[in-house]
């Protein structure tokens, strides 16, 4: 049975003719079905285009896997071990176009970078293909090996290969091994990668940041509230700078959106790559990973503010725009970051796929408590959803499709109040019955929290007016307690953290900093009144 259908077909046939050079794919296979996709595929492949020839006749000990290689230079290749499909089908079309020789789309400088790398790098992978975050940990991977043959690459589907995700206790993903060791997990694009890699990168990056011009505005955070404020800033011709610890924020770890007006469907990662896309489309100067820790307003109105970052340098402006977006609300309870990553999660839809079998719990009940309930039921041996009030929050129609699942249990006016394990793994979780104060424990393997969102501006504590809740303080304008200061998004007082909301309450920042600006005394003003 054919792995492609005729329009994939097609499109792939399209992008294999930007190949450069000749390719050769490689599989490894066993008896099972597995095994037998991977057959097809790589055979579909091969008769789209004169450059790409397939065998089947691969020794890799990974069993099913296959390698892409370069003809001319074997060094040159990537390795999926495992069916690359649902996210990971993008993956496997960049890795064909690299290895054959097509130029990745990334600045020239950071390439060189990876081609200048020494030593011996093997890097290894585990993902799910229902995961959103690994695509680009896996790309940024694959054009390293394509690039310099001193890295190796292999991505390994972990619900393929319970047996080595078991032994190397992998219980989150993406995650990245190098040279057998853990290098990181999470998601990661190709210029945190060579950060972490090339120890000096981070010292010349603030190298150049020290150097640059003070900003008419800088927008601190480089989410959708962000990505809207820095576009229109720089529509008004004024200079403009973004500072963002990650390009796309949290919207990066969101899968499905289906309410952002005009765009039926689309992913978070999609909608994170099109906000760059158009930031880049005007005169505005992107610095990413770049992390804020400190604020310094301005003495005078119409003085110049200032933002520490993290690797030292520091950024000046006439107006700032924070935009820092909002994280994953933690349980706050003993042992939650001792089991991080080891039955620990926040992210179902990525890391489900390794509980397959096994009993979780997920920790809330509003609209994301119950959609991951409902999605890991799918998956798991048994789902217990834990709610601290007395009734789950979440939308009437998740609640009856939640009820009607036979392997889920429901518990409300619980408290959690303990993660409990045996040094390597989640092994239990306690929670006290708030009705009648008696303590329970649950066996189980993972634990989900979905409990909502805190700011991120704990940086910003005594400088600005800060809610109880940690949000920044705005006005009908987006302005704070500090002159020339704004902010948006979901880092703010301004309810419903929403996308769109995030976009206009940008969008709004950008005008009133605009408008602050030309209203500012001028230099022959403040002469004159002397």
């Amino acid at each position: 049975m054919p792995v492609l259908d005729a329009t994939t077909t097609n499109t792939l046939r399209t992008y294999l003719g930007n190949l450069r050079r000749p390719i050769e794919l490689v599989a490894s296979l066993g008896d099972g079905p597995k095994s037998a996709e991977i057959q097809n595929l790589v055979e579909e492949i091969a008769v789209l285009s004169d450059k790409v020839t397939a065998r089947t006749n691969g020794d890799d000990a990974r069993k099913p896997s296959f390698a892409i290689r370069a003809v001319d230079d074997p060094r040159a290749e990537v390795t999926f071990a495992g069916l690359p499909m649902g996210h990971e089908f993008t993956s496997l079309i960049l890795a064909l176009l690299h290895v054959g020789g097509h130029p990745p789309k990334e600045e020239a400088e950071l390439l060189d970078s990876v081609r200048a790398l020494e030593g011996e790098f093997r890097f290894e992978t585990f993902f799910s293909l229902s995961c959103q975050n690994c695509p680009d940990v896996v790309q940024a991977l694959n054009i390293m090996a394509a690039l310099n043959p001193n890295v190796s690459h292999v991505a390994i589907d972990g619900a393929l290969f319970q047996d080595e995700v078991e032994a190397r206790k992998v219980m989150a993903v993406p995650m990245v091994f190098l040279n057998g060791e853990v290098f990181g997990q999470g998601r990661m694009d190709l210029a945190q990668i060579m950060a972490k890699l090339d120890t000096g990168a981070t010292a010349r990056a603030a190298e150049k940041i020290a150097a640059k011009d003070a900003f008419d505005v800088l927008v601190v955070g480089g989410g959708p509230a962000g990505s809207a404020a820095a576009i229109y800033a720089a529509r008004k011709g004024i200079r403009t700078g973004i500072a963002a610890e990650r390009f796309g924020g949290q919207v990066l770890d969101t899968l499905a959106i289906e309410n952002f007006i005009s765009v039926n469907h689309t992913e978070g990662p999609k909608l994170a790559a099109h906000l760059e896309g158009h930031v880049k489309e005007y005169d505005v100067d992107i610095m990413n990973l770049q992390q804020a820790e400190k604020l310094i307003p301005a003495k005078n109105v119409g003085g110049l503010h200032e933002v520490k970052l993290a690797n030292g340098a520091s950024l000046k402006s006439k107006t700032l725009i924070l935009s820092t977006g909002a994280r994953w609300r933690q349980m706050g309870v003993p042992g939650e970051d001792e089991y991080r990553n080891k039955g620990v999660a926040y992210c179902p839809h990525c890391d489900g796929p390794l509980f397959k079998g096994k009993r979780v719990a997920v920790i809330g009940g509003g609209n994301s408590g119950v959609e991951a309930a409902i999605d890991l039921a799918g998956i798991v041996a048994h789902v217990t959803l834990i709610e601290f009030d007395s009734q789950l929050r979440a939308d009437a129609v998740l609640q009856r499709k939640l009820a009607s699942l036979p392997n889920v249990k429901i518990i409300t006016s619980a408290l959690t109040t303990k993660v409990e394990g045996d040094g390597s793994k989640v092994t239990s979780l306690s929670y006290k019955d708030r009705n009648h104060g008696t303590e329970h424990d649950i066996a189980l393997e993972g634990i989900f929290v979905q409990i909502g969102l805190v700011p991120n501006t704990e940086w910003l504590k005594d400088t600005i007016a800060l809610s109880p809740r940690g949000e920044i303080e705005i006005d009908a304008r987006g302005e704070t307690s500090q002159p020339g200061i704004f902010a948006a998004g979901d880092c703010t007082t301004v309810p419903y953290k929403q996308i769109v909301i995030a976009m206009g309450e940008g969008s709004k920042a950008a005008l009133s900093a605009f408008d602050y600006l030309i209203r500012l005394p001028q230099p022959d003003d403040l002469a004159a009144a002397a």
